[in-house]
């Protein structure tokens, strides 16, 4: 017998369900990722996470080889291709099942079921990425939630009464072999800054949990410290599992934290947001289609103002707090999440953009870019989404920049224009740099906030009397 792992968002060894499942029953087992370089191109996605990839990639191949497992990195460049080639790679490989984590996006389930009709053998699909499987909690009346609080609290029972599943390295199934090439083709951004491979994911995380769980829901709202986990890159490409950040956190706390108050429940409380997400665009596949959750709030009328887009997208909307979100997003290709949830209020609430463009900008700059995620947040920003903020919460980027950088060391680090401001003038500079730097080039507020948030409510206000019509 001769199994067939498909490697995709699940570059690891450890706890892949569908790599343990191959190696379990003695048959001689192979493995492949395929790279679709047009399909990236289609999903927008960030030339850094494509570079991040590759280099998981390489690492993962050396793991495997020590399993005596060879990866093979085969070449479609659309989704619609794929299934002819692992036709005609399974007929050439003798190949009697294939076995593969599942994915969850519209187009790759769509990919999923051709592949099936296309090849003549079994193909084993599980779940890899969530600690409970997707669409397997319901209400009382066989109804997905649409509410995270809900959710959480049958995702919490779940768990309290099953645990969860961590699955160890499958034994190897031979002497090591070489590793296998896997260079990717296309447009790539040097991702060094973060380390590749498992065994760097396993030690940011176990240094997480030493270092900052009991002051983490305290301390990640403020974006000049090193107070969140920065593992999100390494769970959106699945080289680090729910289930390992689970097993990481009861090994520190010695018992997983199930209740509000309790030591590590705050990061716990992120993770039950992130299966949320993957719940939601599992059962809601419209999601994956550029659709609101709420289907009343298609009608709403943004604004087609490009050249405020493109100072939102450049950093250049005169308020810090933006702008220093935005550069930073330009340069690293990361965001800390609160400042993820003020541009993305900014764009919607007080620039009236359609929440889709701040997607999709998301998506081609982020190392960390997911769908589920990223439009879960969007949405909840801006509005439309599930259990999403109220449409009158517009956040005021000058206070939240006051309250979550006091000192302005966030807003310096990005913004060396503003380097000699104090740190009481630097969240509205304008006065003081006018009065002290003449030509400083930073730019003006684009609009007044206070104004716009009018607008914002105003623009929902209208929905809902239309409704009412």
């Amino acid at each position: 017998m001769r199994h067939l792992v498909w490697f995709r968002t699940d570059l690891r060894v450890a706890d892949n369900p569908a790599l343990y499942e191959a190696m379990a029953g003695g048959a001689r087992v192979a493995a492949i990722y395929i790279d679709c370089p047009g399909q990236w191109r289609r999903h927008g996605n960030a030339p850094i996470q494509r570079d991040f990839i590759a280099r998981h990639l390489s690492a993962l191949s050396e793991r495997l080889a020590l399993l005596g497992v060879s990866l093979t990195v085969l070449e479609a460049d659309t989704f619609a291709e794929v299934p002819a080639l692992l036709a005609q790679w399974v007929a050439q490989q003798g190949i009697d099942a294939l076995y593969a984590n599942r994915e969850i996006g519209i187009n790759e389930r769509r990919r999923d079921r051709a592949v099936q009709q296309a090849l003549a053998i079994p193909c084993r699909v599980f779940n890899g990425d969530c600690v409970v499987d997707h669409g397997s909690l319901t209400t009382r009346g066989g109804d997905m939630f649409k509410v995270f609080t809900p959710f959480s609290r049958a995702w919490l029972a779940r768990v309290r009464g099953s645990g969860y599943r961590l699955l160890p390295v499958p034994a190897a199934q031979g002497a090591p072999v070489p590793a296998g090439t896997t260079m990717l083709e296309g447009e790539r951004r040097c991702s060094a800054a973060w380390p590749a491979g498992e065994a760097a994911a396993g030690q940011r995380l176990a240094a997480f949990c030493a270092a900052r769980l009991d002051d983490y829901g305290e301390r990640r709202d403020y974006p000049a410290e090193a107070a969140t986990s920065s593992l999100s890159p390494y769970l959106a490409l699945g080289v680090l599992s729910p289930n390992q950040c689970l097993a990481a956190m009861e090994a520190e706390l010695g018992q997983l934290p199930f209740s509000r108050g309790e030591r590590g429940f705050s990061w716990l409380n992120e993770l039950i947001w992130r299966e949320f997400y993957r719940h939601l665009l599992v059962v809601f596949p419209r999601l994956s289609m550029h659709r609101a959750f709420k289907p009343e709030t298609e009608a709403l009328q943004w604004s087609r103002d490009d050249e405020l887009f493109r100072a939102w997208c450049e950093g250049r909307t005169g308020y810090p707090i933006i702008d220093a979100a935005m550069r930073c997003l330009h340069q690293s290709g990361w965001m800390h999440n609160r400042l993820r949830m003020l541009v993305a209020s900014f764009l919607t609430k007080d620039l009236h953009i359609d929440w889709r463009r701040g997607e999709a900008w998301f998506m081609s700059r982020l190392i960390d870019g997911e769908l589920a995620a990223n439009n879960g947040g969007w949405q909840w920003a801006a509005g439309t989404g599930a259990d999403a903020a109220p449409y009158f919460r517009v956040f005021n980027p000058t206070t939240q920049s006051e309250r979550f950088d006091p000192d302005g060391d966030f807003l310096r680090r990005w913004l060396p224009e503003l380097a000699a401001v104090p740190a009481g003038a630097i969240h509205a500079p304008h006065d003081w740099l006018d009065r002290h730097c003449p030509g400083h080039g930073y730019p003006p507020p684009v609009v007044d906030h206070a104004r716009a948030r009018r607008h914002a409510i105003a623009m929902f206000d209208a929905l809902k009397d239309r409704e009412a019509v």
